[in-house]
């Protein structure tokens, strides 16, 4: 899909932007509201204001440089994140590519991470994923740290799973192969119950309440 075509038609998306330089946010909003299907509708300057604009117009995505004045991005994120009765998804569009400072954007609650290498289609595709509620990462975040990353994440679940049964392990590491409940059930011979009980007790042996704490418990110890 072309960058100057919207994605949805009919459906305008609400974008705010937050940057210490005004340079960056006036070449942003013009690139994005290129797009007939984007509109930004505010900026900020610094985390504060942007915790303030999202509040007050309640963007469906706020794009946000990593490093700025009083609230850096990482806790502009956390702090967004946490704000009851508002779904705006967060894209942090940064120069770094640093492992650890993407697992903490994804820790702290980002839905997106793209590098300022990147053409703009890709800021374009990270708007439509996070939006339809999909982690997008930047095509230039390699493969092999794609791997490397998910081969660490199923060693910290796995670690963290001590007092799971050996049949919980198995459902465990179905899960990570990307198998359904119903494909867990037929291969180690189980019923769609015992599968739903399995994965409740692997969350309520962590302490954790859902799917979704389980990857931030997992990123936030730098897994």
């Amino acid at each position: 899909m072309k960058e100057g075509s919207s994605f949805l038609k009919g459906v305008m998306v609400t974008i705010a932007l937050a940057d210490d330089h005004v340079v960056v946010r006036q070449g942003l909003r013009l690139l994005l509201e290129s797009d007939p299907g984007f509109v930004v509708v505010g900026e900020a300057a610094d985390g504060i204001e942007a915790l303030e604009l999202v509040k007050r117009r309640k963007p469906q995505v706020l794009i946000v440089d990593l490093m700025m004045p009083g609230l850096d991005g990482l806790e502009t994120t956390r702090r967004i994140s946490r704000l009851k009765k508002l779904d705006t998804r967060v894209i942090i569009l940064t120069m770094y590519g640093d492992e650890a400072y993407l697992l903490s954007a994804l820790g702290y609650g980002a839905a997106g991470y793209v590098v300022k290498e990147s053409c703009g289609a890709d800021l374009f595709q990270a708007i439509r994923d996070v939006v339809a509620g999909r982690l997008y990462l930047s095509p230039l975040l390699s493969e092999a740290f794609t791997r490397r990353y998910l081969r660490k994440f199923r060693t910290a679940l796995l670690k963290l799973s001590d007092t799971l049964t050996t049949r919980e392990r198995k459902v465990l590491q179905l899960v990570f192969e990307g198998a359904s409940s119903r494909d867990i059930g037929a291969r180690l011979k189980i019923s769609l119950r015992t599968v739903k009980s399995d994965l409740a007790n692997f969350v309520g042996k962590l302490g954790l309440n859902t799917h979704r704490d389980i990857i931030r418990h997992a990123v936030r110890r730098r897994v």
